[in-house]
């Protein structure tokens, strides 16, 4: 997909900065003097801690360090057993788990079938695939204390596929209680029957986040692939130190204050591939689309016209050399569903993959009715991946004649602003910017920015159009991939016809870490932190 570079040049010796050193070793301070510790800076600050309530990233990561799932993807796209096996019958009908043996929350009691049904209606009910699912699903039950079985209404052939998703909203499995948390409200606990156990008391947001080893988890017994397989666990403590300025983290990592680092800047990989103590490596091979997303309920991007105007004034180009800088690292790409996929197509892109639509933006805004309200853009100045896109989509929308107003905030406050549905000038928002990894868009039914529901089922943005739900209803009842291939570019052209959200092309974000670790696994969903030892 990517021609992935390979630089050499001479180590680049930089200052040190003592006080994220300090803190480091603060960090490292607060473990047993024997215990084996991961350090990581992660591309983001942990703030929100509940699994099911957000699509960011960094939530997903500790979900899996907390939480397990009843199935899982493996390296080759396989749905492999996790916490259950299954069974389908022959009507396609009928599906029955049965939770495998051993399995205990952190608390000591034991999951039940019947915690898994209520945290598969709770995900249900967040997650697009989920809704999907629940759409065609009679219901779901435990008829006994190891036994699910999901009954259906039609047959749907993507069950396996969307309780084993990867990525964003997961279906982790949590202890009932929790699972019936009210929507809208964040889980009080963090009780999983993940590989790690979430240590509360040495959680601090902006800070750190602290996980030891579940001593109770016991793993499959299958290699681990991916988010499938044997989950061990060879390291007693994982710290995520939260370091906001690149350049410290890198600092740390070149000395060795911290054991990996997510996301290094693109600018920076030269150096750290020189340092024979650091290895660097893209562990999602597949990369991300970076995508900006609009508000449907306010003004002026409940207006269709506004819409188009700002779909015209972007184009991919800008926006990746602003966020990436070197094109080995990223692809112009306007298919909704990945280049190079069995979806792929441009219909609709022309104008985002050429970046020729300045001209036609000034005149559509012009027509449109805009007031010159400035736009409320969200820029979180915290992340590598998410910096650039906010700035250069603000310079070309002032360029087609918009007024904005550019937000500069931390991550995690988008993360937490975006869910609001009040007025921009009551704390809303009108535009942001995020990055999905490929698993997340790689189909109709996963892609979270094109479900169009509305208010109470769209994902943040909240479009509402009727035709794009029953061109996504109409891709899970084709009956071959001609049929669906047809139905993805004719939900793709309804994409860009309406702006439901803008994709603004593909990256790839590379790791490092010191050579230290191994046993670092690849996968849609990264990092992991089970499989990875430490030498001293």
């Amino acid at each position: 997909m990517f021609q992935i570079a390979r630089w050499k040049c001479p180590v680049i010796a930089s200052k040190i900065i003592l006080p994220a050193l300090t803190l480091a070793a603060a960090m490292a301070a607060s473990a047993p003097a024997d215990a084996k510790t991961i350090t990581a800076v992660m591309h983001s600050d942990l703030r929100v801690i509940d699994p099911g309530f957000t699509t960011a990233y960094i939530t997903r990561d500790h979900g899996y360090m907390v939480y397990d799932t009843l199935l899982a993807t493996d390296a080759n796209f396989k749905i492999q057993p996790q916490m259950a096996d299954w069974k389908v019958s022959d009507d396609k009908l009928t599906y029955t788990f049965t939770l495998r043996d051993g399995l205990k929350w952190h608390d000591g009691a034991p999951v039940t079938a019947e915690d898994c049904v209520a945290s598969l209606k709770r995900w249900g009910k967040n997650d697009g695939m989920g809704q999907k699912l629940m759409d065609f699903t009679a219901s779901i039950e435990a008829p006994d204390a190891k036994t699910i079985v999901l009954k259906l209404k039609e047959p749907y052939g993507l069950v396996l596929e969307t309780i084993g998703k990867p990525s964003s909203l997961v279906p982790f499995m949590m202890p009932k209680r929790l699972a019936e948390t009210p929507p809208g409200q964040q889980i009080k606990e963090q009780i999983g029957s993940g590989p790690f156990k979430f240590v509360a008391a040495e959680f601090q947001p902006g800070v750190k986040a602290v996980y030891e080893k579940n001593k109770d988890y016991v793993p499959r017994k299958e290699p681990a692939s991916w988010t499938a397989g044997g989950k061990i666990v060879k390291v007693d403590r994982v710290e995520w130190i939260t370091m906001a300025d690149a350049q410290t983290a890198v600092n740390a990592l070149q000395s060795g204050d911290i054991d990996f680092m997510e996301n290094p800047s693109w600018d920076i990989l030269p150096v750290l591939a020189a340092n024979p103590d650091l290895r660097v490596e893209d562990l999602n091979k597949f990369g991300f689309q970076t995508v900006g997303r609009m508000n449907f309920l306010y003004p002026p991007f409940d207006n269709l016209k506004v819409r188009r105007a700002a779909l015209m004034a972007l184009n991919q180009k800008d926006v990746l050399d602003g966020l990436v800088g070197n094109p080995k690292y990223y692809r112009i790409c306007g298919a909704i569903f990945i280049c190079d996929t069995p979806l792929a197509t441009d219909v609709g892109s022309e104008t985002l993959v050429k970046g020729n639509g300045m001209a036609e933006a000034k005149k559509l805004l012009a027509a449109s009715g805009y007031d010159g309200t400035p736009i409320v853009i969200m820029a979180p100045g915290d992340v590598v991946t998410l910096k650039a896109q906010p700035i250069v989509a603000a310079q070309l929308l002032r360029e087609a004649g918009f007024k904005v107003d550019v937000q500069a905030t931390d991550w995690q406050t988008v993360v937490t602003r975006r869910a609001s549905q009040k007025p921009p000038s009551e704390g809303g928002w009108n535009m942001f910017f995020t990055n999905f990894t490929s698993a997340d868009v790689a189909n109709p039914v996963a892609h979270f920015p094109i479900t169009a529901k509305g208010k109470n089922g769209s994902w943040f943005g909240w479009p509402d159009d009727p035709k794009e739900e029953a061109l996504r209803d109409a891709f899970v009842r084709a009956s071959s991939p001609d049929e669906q291939k047809k139905i993805a570019a004719d939900i793709q052209q309804e994409v860009y016809d309406q702006v439901i959200y803008i994709p603004l092309g593909q990256y790839l974000a590379p790791s490092a870490w010191r050579k230290s670790l191994s046993g670092v696994l690849d996968g849609p969903a990264t990092p992991v932190f089970w499989n990875i030892d430490k030498s001293e």
